[in-house]
């Protein structure tokens, strides 16, 4: 089969994430291990690779019991508990909290000080999001979609805004409608540009192969939206979140392939499923 493999350039890791696993790799180098607040990524096979060389994943109950060690924050950000639990137990922190993401914290917070009634819109439970949270004492709404919310009963007057990697069109499409609904809205668009930007990318990217091969992490909420983009444009998308899933049965012979991926998919990943994809 003779099948011509491209792979996405603007696709792979947000350079947050680059800067998060070069800081652990730094020190993974330097003292052969480190202790990492949740999966440094949302990628299975990248957390494998960083495990091997020593990364340690912990979750916020087994924080509370280290003491004395380093701790890597990664790019999603923490709320202000885990940096005065750090304090109490000496634990020295790495923090890779993404910049987009440290400035939105920042913002949020002094919405909340002048008591500015606010609604995130984003993931429930997703780490980012716990973090914007913590920046308001867990007072600020969330929610991930219009219908959770009972327009009639909404404050007329608050302050809207986003987890960096949600859709800058679902958005302003939320804006508009509570608006419409007779609210008056102070709009912040924190959605980070180079995940917005990608969605753009993407579809014309999407457009120009007979199939499209997606590889994301399957915990990746930026994954998801951008392989709905995809499909969206090219409906013979798959996706995947290792070259073992990719079926030869999914290609006829002489066409053209697109491999892309999430800001959490790594290119080696990436490389990994056109080789495979090369040896049918």
């Amino acid at each position: 089969m003779n099948l011509k493999v491209h792979i996405d350039q603007h696709s792979g890791f947000c350079f947050g994430v680059v800067y998060a696993i070069e800081m652990a790799e730094e020190i993974l180098e330097e003292q052969g291990y480190l202790y990492c607040l949740g999966d440094i990524v949302h990628n299975d096979e990248e957390v494998n690779r960083l495990t091997k060389m020593g990364l340690k994943i912990i979750d916020h109950d087994e924080l509370k019991t280290l003491q004395n060690e380093k701790v890597l924050i990664r790019a999603h950000g923490e709320p202000p508990s885990t940096y005065e639990l750090a304090i109490n137990n000496n634990l020295t922190l790495i923090d890779a909290s993404c910049p987009v993401v440290l400035k939105l914290q920042n913002r949020i917070k002094n919405s909340f000080d002048k008591d500015e009634t606010i609604y995130i819109y984003g993931k429930h439970g997703h780490a980012e999001v716990i973090g914007l949270l913590g920046q308001t004492n867990n007072k600020a709404v969330v929610f991930q979609d219009i219908n959770e919310l009972d327009l009639p009963s909404l404050p007329k007057n608050l302050t809207l805004y986003s987890q960096t990697t949600k859709s800058t069109d679902k958005f302003y499409e939320i804006n508009g409608v509570l608006k419409e609904n007779g609210i008056s809205v102070n709009t912040n668009d924190t959605i980070c540009r180079q995940v917005s930007n990608r969605d753009k990318e993407l579809r014309d990217f999407a457009d120009k192969f007979d199939k499209i091969i997606f590889v994301s992490g399957t915990k990746s909420s930026n994954g998801k939206v951008l392989y709905n983009v995809c499909k969206e444009k090219n409906p013979n998308t798959y996706f995947v979140s290792n070259p073992d899933q990719v079926l030869s049965d999914w290609f006829v012979s002489n066409e053209t392939v697109g491999i892309c991926g999430a800001t959490s998919t790594p290119m080696w990943l990436m490389e990994q499923v056109k080789e495979r994809i090369e040896t049918f």
